[in-house]
């Protein structure tokens, strides 16, 4: 099988990052955003997911975090759609339910070549420490668009903010490992009946 690795640059007024990512790695990696709180939720994905993630961002976070979060998930988004190549042989699909302690979250990936975003999760705080809640949506929407993908993500069940943010990344991890597998039952073919993602 062909290694699904891929490195992307990415240098704007705003941000500079560099990402590299193996999706069939074992969870490793370095994660340096300058956003403390969003690398621990990008830790959840490498965990979780198996991926080996490296990320480095200077953004212009004298001004706030929304363009270094943004940006991060645009150019995680573009390493995995390089990295996954023309997807042949994908399951393409995943879902997972993930909880931690009194919340729990479903996150349903399709590797449509469709990028679409319809999330829900009612959070009930607007910070997690100096974490704009806000700004959750717009790293996912920044990925979903440039990783070609449909994303589904609910919150069921939560009270505390910081662990219905938490069981989503976990989720989305475990959905995203699940729709990036190969099934080697579907060798050198496409899961569409068009031919093509």
């Amino acid at each position: 099988m062909t290694q699904r690795i891929s490195e992307v640059v990415r240098n704007t007024n705003e941000t500079k990052i560099r990402v590299r990512v193996n999706l069939d790695g074992t969870g490793q990696g370095t994660l340096n955003t300058g956003v403390p709180f969003l690398d621990h939720m990008i830790d959840q994905i490498k965990r979780h997911g198996l991926f080996d993630i490296d990320i480095h961002c200077d953004g212009d976070l004298e001004i706030d975090d929304h363009h270094t979060v943004e940006d991060c998930g645009i150019t995680l988004g573009q390493a995995f759609a390089q990295a996954l190549g023309d997807k042949k042989g994908l399951r393409r699909y995943g879902h997972f339910y993930a909880p931690l302690d009194e919340s729990l979250s479903r996150v349903v990936v399709d590797l449509s070549g469709r990028p679409g975003l319809w999330m829900d999760i009612p959070f009930t705080r607007a910070r997690i420490g100096s974490f704009d809640v806000d700004l959750f949506s717009e790293f996912f929407q920044g990925f979903v668009n440039h990783a070609l993908m449909t994303l589904h993500i609910d919150n069921l069940k939560g009270k505390n903010s910081h662990h219905q943010i938490e069981s989503v990344f976990k989720a989305f991890a475990r959905a995203l490992r699940m729709a990036c597998e190969v099934d080697p039952r579907a060798e050198g073919k496409v899961a569409s009946t068009k031919g093509t993602l």
